[in-house]
């Protein structure tokens, strides 16, 4: 079976969870012996610009191709004309995000005529058009990957009307749509009209073997542990959609009945700047660490020391936070708006605008040791069955039918 499957980002070249995916499915089709070919929009430092990666000598293999664009994962349509003033005057890129879009998609038709493959398998609204394009030269049947609506991104509060569009047009150019979650699937048929028979639910995994790395403990964090600190932790893009607003109002909340309680924000977004403005309006600009975007070994430590882990998501089609965190002993406490709360069962969960019930759930774990202890033992032992193995298999099923 050979998969061209086109994406916005590979590891170790992510900004997010969208990378995180993509390169944890292709992996595990590549060990099932699917042949894939994953096609990035934007030149990495990846070496040659069309490169063999093996995956630890295992068996199946995943080409890459890249060629150059301004295309990132979560771009908006004016960080790209931002994007693209600094290069000065160029024809390479389209003048907006919507003309390089279709310049994606118009190499990606080019691209396809040289490929032999299958399947199609394009992820996501930047990507569809490309899948399209492919569909159309080469006769092959297509596969949407949903891994976020425009409802998601924006939290509901109004839409892009142009990535709307696009992502309507490549669901229903698809011959099969695929969703994170089920919580995604009921958004996709009824707000785009896609009729539920077309939409498959493949949730997202980990896999174990890539956080076992030893202890890497930080140790300016450890000295506030041995002073008594406890650590609650958010990790992610500081965007509306992972409600970032909403774990300051927790956090305003918890120190007012611990005072040892200390907040670690790790990752960078549009709303960086907004909310170190509201936590020191709050008056709790001492209780928190802004640690920037992580990853790897930093990243690891820092879920290692934390006693509690929140994803307050507003909209969240899946999560694979959650899991990182559970993968580390790390209890959560999870939005129940979110994909991942379907596919876990020991955290605790509550509604991103209910911050009393948040905060006293936070509460409980930081003074509850029991707890604490329960959470993170029963929860790293389950999410060990939440993997991108169970994924692909799904994903294979679907590409046989196909």
């Amino acid at each position: 079976m050979k998969v061209l499957m086109f994406g916005w980002e590979f590891p170790p070249f992510n900004s997010g969870g969208l990378g995180v995916a993509c390169f944890g499915l292709t992996r595990a089709l590549a060990n099932q012996g699917v042949d894939v070919s994953f096609v990035l929009p934007r030149r990495v430092n990846i070496g040659d610009s069309h490169c063999k990666v093996l995956f630890a000598e295992e068996p199946g293999d995943v080409t890459l191709s890249t060629f150059d664009s301004l295309i990132t994962p979560y771009i908006t349509s004016q960080e790209y004309e931002e994007a693209r003033k600094m290069l000065g005057s160029t024809s390479l890129y389209g003048h907006s995000l919507l003309q390089e879009v279709l310049r994606y998609a118009k190499k990606a038709r080019a691209l396809a005529r040289k490929e032999k493959f299958d399947v199609i398998h394009a992820h996501d609204w930047l990507s569809f058009l490309a899948g399209i394009e492919a569909k159309k030269v080469s006769g092959k049947p297509m596969v949407a990957h949903v891994h976020a609506t425009e409802f998601d991104r924006t939290g509901g509060n109004g839409i892009n009307k142009f990535v709307y569009d696009i992502e309507k047009k490549g669901m229903e150019s698809a011959d099969t749509v695929v969703t994170v979650s089920n919580f995604t699937k009921d958004i996709v048929a009824d707000k785009y009209g896609i009729d539920v028979g077309k939409i498959e639910v493949v949730h997202n995994g980990i896999d174990e073997s890539d956080y076992i790395r030893g202890d890497v403990s930080l140790k300016s964090i450890i000295k506030l542990k041995e002073q008594g600190k406890k650590i609650v932790l958010f990790v992610g893009r500081i965007t509306l959609q992972k409600g970032p607003d909403y774990f300051v109002r927790v956090a305003r909340k918890v120190v007012d009945h611990d005072p040892d309680a200390l907040f670690i924000v790790v990752g960078s977004g549009d709303m960086e700047w907004k909310m170190i403005q509201e936590v020191a309006y709050q008056g709790i600009a001492d209780k928190f660490m802004f640690a920037g975007f992580l990853r790897g070994k930093d990243l690891d430590a820092v879920y290692q020391v934390a006693d509690l882990y929140i994803m307050p998501s507003v909209s969240e089609p899946f999560g694979i936070t959650p899991l990182e965190s559970l993968m580390h002993g790390t209890p959560a406490l999870i939005s129940k708006q979110s994909g991942v709360s379907e596919v876990v069962s020991h955290v605790l969960r509550a509604d991103f605008w209910d911050v009393d019930d948040m905060a006293d759930k936070v509460l409980s774990v930081l003074q509850n040791d029991v707890l604490k202890f329960t959470l993170r033992r029963q929860g790293k032992e389950e999410v060990k069955n939440v993997n991108w193995k169970k994924a692909a298999s799904k994903c294979i099923l679907l590409y046989s039918k196909l």
